[in-house]
């Protein structure tokens, strides 16, 4: 029977996980985590014909060295974690998961948009510590709230989760615009239209990230863009941490030029810790000010 390994098993392990639909197929060893070093990689893997891997890197450096490896099996869409044309090289097979997280990407990008809009989160930490209480307005507020209905989202990358994000904020009554390698198939929605990737920076109040990360496009949301944006527009990234260059939105963040950013942690590289420099508030969803 072949042998596959599972590297990061823990990250796909719910309640309707069914592990025992692979014993058709083969032996099959999980680790619920593993770390990024390859020594560590390489030993798990010896003699493996199967590896399934969520996020864990397989590069060209490991492969090389599984000789008996012939399937890689990406437990999520993003393929980023392995080198492509190394695996192609080599004879190994890569397969991905797609469509599987359309809905629920999309309904994360709008629980952030409205996040950046609200603030629910500042204001549900700030009443259980008492600030509500304490004040002498019955209208008690630190933020302002922003209105979504008429504002303009721009969708960069327009497949399935893009366009999925696009109806979530369309229903908001957003005017929806997009940027994608191959504009087709646009929607009849009244005052959509695919733009540049620079029209869409300068137009939109709300912009969206849902493309595939690759060497082309890796840090390319950077200064040069980021300065037309409209004042205080909001950045929602659902997609990968390196499409943006981490020290420019760092700048453009201080400067005031985006009013808040909303990312998905487990797909960016760093975290940068920024506040506010009138109210002290931190302009990162999901960061601790402690």
């Amino acid at each position: 029977m072949p042998k596959i390994v599972a590297l990061d098993s823990e990250t796909v392990d719910l309640p309707d996980s069914e592990w025992a639909a692979l014993d058709p197929f083969g032996d099959l060893i999980r680790h619920e985590f593993t770390p990024r070093e390859e020594s560590v990689i390489l030993e798990r893997c010896a003699g493996a014909q199967i590896v399934l891997s969520n996020k864990v890197p397989l590069m060209a450096s490991t492969l090389k060295q599984l000789p008996e490896l012939k399937l890689v099996c990406i437990l999520a869409t993003g393929t980023n974690n392995v080198d492509l044309a190394a695996a192609r090289e080599l004879g190994i097979t890569v397969r991905n998961v797609p469509a599987y997280s359309t809905r629920s990407v999309a309904q994360h990008s709008l629980a952030l948009l409205l996040e950046l809009a609200n603030r629910t989160g500042h204001y549900t930490r700030t009443v259980h510590d008492g600030d509500w209480t304490r004040s002498r307005q019955f209208c008690y507020w630190h933020h302002q709230i922003h209105e979504l209905a008429g504002r303009t989202a721009g969708i960069i990358g327009f497949g399935q989760i893009g366009r999925a994000t696009a109806a979530l904020f369309r229903a908001l009554g957003m005017r929806i615009i997009a940027h994608t390698r191959t504009p087709k198939n646009a929607p009849d929605w009244e005052g959509f239209e695919f733009v540049s990737v620079e029209t869409l920076f300068e137009q939109a109040d709300v912009i969206s990230l849902h493309c595939p990360l690759t060497e082309a496009n890796q840090g390319f949301v950077n200064a040069a863009l980021l300065k037309r944006c409209k004042p205080g527009a909001f950045l929602v990234n659902t997609a990968r941490g390196p499409l943006i260059k981490e020290q420019d939105l760092r700048d453009a963040l201080e400067a005031g030029t985006l009013a808040l950013h909303g990312l998905w942690y487990s797909v960016y590289e760093g975290q940068l810790r920024l506040r506010d420099p009138d109210t002290g508030a931190f302009n990162l969803l999901g960061d601790d000010p402690a």
